[in-house]
């Protein structure tokens, strides 16, 4: 509208799947599967490069940096990224960024929450709310 390019808003419409899926997942069994395995997803994480460190506190910690997504009340306004270079491109590239800089430089989990539309957002936060409220300060060995 008005020569500026917004997410259209049926965008979020491909994601219903997959936050059906989501949210349709017996927390209960979730986190008894999880408790089951942290041992393994701990020696895992240590593996990485993280020893010292527990794999339940980066998972709260990126759960809470998915609650922190924003809920804009208006339309997300876009760019087209021009990919530039010394090869000529042979087909069209195209690849949109936020116009807004704050919502562009937020973490990669959030910028897709953002593409969810605002529905799949809420249904995504009460979920990951109820995960967190389970694994959260909680002792697993």
């Amino acid at each position: 509208k008005d020569g500026v390019e917004y997410i259209a808003g049926g965008n979020g419409e491909r994601y219903n799947a997959f936050v059906r899926f989501v949210t349709a997942i017996d927390s209960d069994a979730a986190v008894a599967l999880y408790v089951r395995m942290y041992p393994l997803l701990q020696k895992a994480y240590e593996d990485l490069g993280y020893p010292g460190k527990y794999f339940n506190n980066r998972l709260v910690e990126v759960i809470d940096q998915l609650l922190q997504t924003p809920e804009p009340s208006e339309p997300i306004q876009v760019t087209l990224m021009r990919v530039k270079g010394p090869i000529a491109e042979k087909r069209p590239w195209i690849r949109y960024e936020y116009a807004d800089p704050t919502l562009e430089a937020r973490p990669a989990g959030q910028k897709i929450m953002l593409r969810m539309g605002l529905r799949n957002t809420a249904a995504l936060k009460a979920k990951l709310r109820d995960l967190r409220k389970r694994v959260a300060g909680r002792t697993i060995n």
